[in-house]
């Protein structure tokens, strides 16, 4: 029922516990790691969160290509598209996002400040994993067939080359990043007058 080799090795484990720390530590100090800036995301008041998102695509995207076309990694792990697990999961993710204040990593990072609440929210977060695990063979059977699109890319669904994919997505998301900023900075000087 599970498989025997449960743990990779040691430098992998060393390694993503050092990833971890720095993915922590970042949320931290990027804010976003209190429900206040989460549930602000949600009510369109605070796009922290959104810029740090749009941050993360953009550096992430040119990292595992660069990565990939280098020989680092051996080509790209895809997943399929499942049109209605994503929407749904995706409902499901955002809804406990918004009532909770924080989604796994910004709860796990909470719990580091010291915020008591974000404990709840994470033992919730597991035990929706044990579920999904659990009615996993339901949910292939009868969710995640529907609208199942395969393995697909934008490269591979409209054409045109990774690299320009990259470079529109993040000139689209600087252009977003810098308006969202400038929201921003206005909010806050108009909340000080």
């Amino acid at each position: 029922m599970f498989d025997t080799d449960l743990f990779a090795d040691p430098r992998t484990l060393l390694l993503g516990a050092l990833t971890g720390l720095v993915f922590g530590f970042l949320l931290q100090k990027g804010g976003v790691s209190t429900h206040r800036v989460i549930v602000e995301q949600f009510l369109l008041r605070d796009f922290t969160v959104l810029k740090i998102i749009l941050t993360a695509v953009v550096v992430g995207g040119v990292g595992i290509f660069a990565m990939a076309d280098g020989g680092a990694i051996d080509g790209l792990k895809l997943k399929s598209t499942h049109v209605l697990g994503n929407v749904l999961g995706g409902l499901l993710f955002g809804g406990g996002m918004a009532i909770l204040g924080y989604c796994p990593g910004t709860g796990v990072a909470a719990i580091g400040q010291g915020s008591r609440d974000a404990i709840v929210g994470v033992l919730g977060m597991v035990f929706g994993a044990g579920v999904y695990a659990f009615a996993f063979p339901f949910l292939n059977e009868h969710v995640l067939s529907v609208g199942d699109l395969g393995k697909v890319t934008l490269e591979d669904s409209i054409g045109g080359a990774h690299w320009a994919w990259i470079a529109a997505i993040a000139a689209l998301g600087g252009v977003l990043f810098v308006w969202l900023e400038r929201r921003d900075r206005g909010s806050r000087g108009a909340a000080g007058a």
